[in-house]
């Protein structure tokens, strides 16, 4: 593991009010923070054709942002899944910066692939592939890094109405990709035209793995405003970023959750998987089943979900529908949740990732399955031995 005992920790709340998107995103960094001169060395280093990183403030409404535009030299193909992978993974990257760019691209190929029903090898990208959009995910991935990025929330997403254009034709809004990508996120619609999500934008929030929850407490250190290329009639186009430090919280953080709860004796249990799967989609933080004894001694489940109170009414929807429920019991509680980090520890077999958790200045480390299953996989040890190289650290 690292040689810093209180790694720094820096949150970063995504403020969607108007919806996300990875030139918003990479505005909103350079707005609180993100040296531009350093942002252009390293997306200097891809190997795309020339091109100019255009920034400037513009005004949206009665508020204004830094607009980030790449102006290309030449005109760009569609590209690969393998193509994207091979240019970023040439490109000479930090290593968190490579993979967290090639995670984003990871999880894009994977939605397209199930949306067109085809295999990650034969995804083509059309407006995912174009430069533009490789800039702006590698360039995210290195504003993350740079500004010390630990841990993200995100507010309820926005969704635009009405069909929008793409390379397959008209799409319903939001386009399919971004829309799966969203599942697990709290979203709302408005009456605002056109697409205020964009698959960037959504597989960004995605992969830094962002809390669908409002602001937690931090001291508040830059706010930064990123714009969007359209004008939304009587809507500032603009992504807001705050960025902190989390106020110190010895005994872990504490924040309110909802429990939801009902007892069922009556449900094939068969159906109980797409319940769990509908219910995580909805925002649900756990779900969890357990044995009971019912009245008339018949056995039955008890169904608990713990949840952000802003997911209550998609949970509630999906209980009801999916369930043979008639009536759940609702309770606002307080959690506490132990600090937690990414990091890495020393093994005979390379570097593996890790989580570390902290509470009552106590540590604790903890396998990361998918870290795990593909060490597994390289050396051909069972993954239970993989797990006891965590377990021994």
């Amino acid at each position: 593991m690292s040689n810093h005992p209180h790694p720094p920790e820096r949150w970063a709340f995504f403020d969607c009010f108007a919806g996300v998107s990875g030139d918003m995103t990479l505005g909103a960094m350079l707005d609180a923070g993100l040296d531009q001169s350093t942002l252009e060395q390293a997306l200097g280093r891809l190997e795309l054709p020339g091109f100019q990183l255009k920034i400037r403030r513009v005004s949206k409404g009665h508020l204004t942002g830094v607009k980030v535009d790449f102006i290309m030299a030449a005109d760009q193909p569609a590209r690969s899944y393998s193509t994207i992978v091979d240019l970023i993974s040439r490109a000479g990257l930090s290593e968190g910066v490579r993979n967290l760019s090639l995670r984003m691209f990871r999880m894009l190929a994977e939605v397209e692939a199930h949306i067109h029903g085809q295999s990650l090898e034969e995804v083509h990208f059309h407006e995912l592939g174009a430069a533009d959009t490789i800039l702006d995910v590698v360039g995210v991935a290195f504003g993350v890094e740079s500004l010390g990025i630990t841990r993200t929330f995100v507010s309820p997403i926005p969704q635009g109405w009405g069909m929008i254009a793409g390379a397959h034709g008209r799409l319903p809004n939001p386009a399919p990709a971004a829309l799966d990508l969203l599942k697990g996120f709290t979203v709302y619609g408005t009456d605002l035209p056109g697409e205020l999500v964009t698959p960037t934008g959504a597989v960004i929030l995605k992969a830094l793995e962002a809390e669908s929850e409002l602001c937690p407490p931090i001291r508040l250190e830059q706010v930064g405003y990123g714009a969007g290329s359209r004008d939304l009639p009587g809507h500032p186009n603009l992504l807001r970023l705050y960025l902190g430090e989390p106020m110190p919280q010895s005994m872990g953080l504490r924040e309110r959750v909802l429990v939801l709860e009902t007892h069922i004796d009556d449900m094939n249990p068969e159906l109980y998987e797409p319940l769990m799967s509908g219910l995580f989609a909805a925002g649900a933080l756990d779900v969890a089943l357990a044995s009971i004894q019912m009245k008339k001694n018949r056995p039955g489940v008890r169904l608990t979900v713990v949840a952000p109170p802003a997911a209550q009414e998609a949970l509630l929807e999906r209980l009801f529908f999916d369930s043979t429920t008639l009536g759940v019991r609702v309770q606002e509680v307080d959690r506490v949740v132990a600090r937690r980090w990414q990091d890495t520890i020393a093994t005979p077999y390379g570097e593996l990732a890790v989580k570390v958790m902290e509470y009552g200045g106590h540590r604790r480390v903890l396998p990361e399955y998918e870290a795990c299953r593909q060490l597994a996989e390289k050396t051909g040890l069972p993954i239970i031995e993989v797990y006891r190289l965590v377990k021994d650290f």
